[in-house]
C-alpha cells in the first residue's frame, strides 16, 4: 500500500526521471499522474530498441543503448552527461513537457497552500494507516488457519476501500474456509458476498476462480448439477484469461467430475476429451514454469507442482477422490 507515498512525491517531486524501457504498467500509470499533476520537469527515458507504446510516441524521449547483459561504460558515461543537462534544461524552461498542458494550455495545475496541503496529506496517510492495520490483522488471521478473523478484517477493508476487488476477493474466500455457522451457509455467504465484483460479466481471474470454487464445492455437498456447469463456466473463462494452473486445474477437475455424471456417451467422451486437453495445455505452461530462471525464488513452488501429481493420476483414482469428497462433504 503505496498509493499516499507516491501521489505526494509525484506532485512535489522537483524532478520525475521515468524509465519506460520494459512498459511496466505501473511506471507508465505513474507517468500519466505525474503529467497530469505537473506541466513542467518530467523527463522521459527508454532503451533504444525498446518498443515504445503507441499513445507516447508524440512525447520526447531521451534514448540510451544496451549492448546485452549490461550497459558499457563509454554508453553510461554519454547518457548520464547528456540526461544531465537535460534535466537542466528542463528545471529552466517554462515550456510545459507534459502532453496533458501542452493540449489544454488553458489547464491550470492542482495548488494548496503548505497547511491545506499538509490537511489533504494527513488525512490521507490516516486513512491509509488504518486499512493497512487492517489488511494486517486479515493476513495474520489467514497465517493462524482463523477464517473467520480474517473475514472480519476483510470484510472491514472493502468497507474502507470498497473500489479494491481483493479486498471482497480475499472477505469471500475467508468466509467459505471458516465453514461457519456450516459448510453450506458459508459458502451461500460467500457467493452473495462474491455478486458486488459480478463474476458474470468479470475479467477479472481471482474473481472468477473464487467464484468457481465456491459453486465447485456447493457441487460437492449438494451434488447439484448446476452447481458444477456453474464451476465450469467460470473456472473455463478464468483459464482462457490468464491461462493459469489455479483455474486450469480446477477446469480439468471439473470435466472429469461432469463426465462420471453425464449419461450421453457423446456428452461423457466431450468431458473426458476437454479434460484431457486442458491438462496437455496446463503442462506445457508449468513447464514454462518451471524452467524459468527465477523459479527457486518463488513462493508457490508446492502449488506448481501439485498439478503434476493430479496429472499423473488415472481416472478411476479421479473417481474415488471426487465421489469420496461428495460423500463425505469435504
Amino acid at each position: 500500500m503505496i498509493d499516499v507515498a507516491m501521489y505526494d512525491l509525484l506532485l512535489r517531486a522537483e524532478v520525475v526521471v521515468a524509465d519506460i524501457s520494459t512498459g511496466n504498467v505501473n511506471a507508465v500509470y505513474e507517468l500519466g499522474v505525474r503529467h497530469a499533476l505537473r506541466p513542467n520537469t518530467t523527463v522521459i527515458m527508454k532503451e533504444k530498441d525498446g518498443k515504445l507504446h503507441f499513445d507516447l510516441n508524440h512525447i520526447n524521449t531521451f534514448m540510451y543503448e544496451h549492448l546485452g547483459p549490461d550497459i558499457g561504460h563509454k554508453e553510461a558515461k554519454r547518457a548520464s552527461a547528456e540526461l544531465g543537462d537535460l534535466i537542466k534544461k528542463a528545471l529552466a524552461s517554462t515550456v510545459p513537457d507534459s502532453p496533458v498542458y501542452t493540449y489544454l494550455p488553458k489547464l491550470q495545475r492542482p495548488r494548496l497552500s503548505d497547511e491545506q496541503y499538509a490537511e489533504v496529506l494527513n488525512e490521507a496517510e490516516e486513512a491509509h494507516q488504518v486499512l493497512s492495520a487492517v489488511l494486517q490483522q486479515g493476513r495474520d488471521a489467514f497465517d493462524a488457519s482463523d477464517m473467520i478473523g480474517a473475514a472480519v478484517a476483510f470484510e472491514k477493508a472493502s468497507e474502507l476501500k470498497p473500489e479494491e476487488p481483493s479486498f471482497r476477493q480475499q472477505f469471500a474466500l475467508a468466509t467459505y474456509k471458516s465453514q461457519k455457522p456450516s459448510a453450506e451457509v458459508a459458502l451461500l455467504r460467500a457467493l452473495k458476498i462474491m455478486e458486488v465484483l459480478k463474476p458474470d460479466d468479470s475479467n477479472d481471474p481471482e474473481t472468477l476462480g473464487i467464484t468457481g470454487a465456491i459453486h465447485k464445492n456447493l457441487w460437492l455437498l449438494q451434488g447439484e448439477r448446476v452447481h458444477l456447469d456453474f464451476a465450469l463456466r467460470y473456472y473455463s473463462r478464468g483459464f482462457e484469461i490468464r491461462r493459469d494452473y489455479y483455474n486450469g486445474e480446477n477446469l480439468a477437475s471439473c470435466f472429469d467430475m461432469r463426465s462420471i455424471e453425464q449419461e450421453d456417451p457423446a456428452e461423457r467422451l466431450f468431458d473426458k476429451m476437454s479434460a484431457s486437453k486442458t491438462r496437455v495445455a496446463l503442462v506445457g505452461i508449468l513447464q514454462s514454469i518451471v524452467s524459468e530462471p527465477s523459479f527457486s525464488e518463488r513462493s508457490d513452488q508446492a502449488w506448481v507442482y501439485a498439478p503434476w501429481r493430479i496429472r499423473c493420476m488415472d481416472s478411476a483414482a479421479l473417481r474415488r477422490v471426487h465421489y469420496t469428497k461428495m460423500n463425505s462433504g469435504s
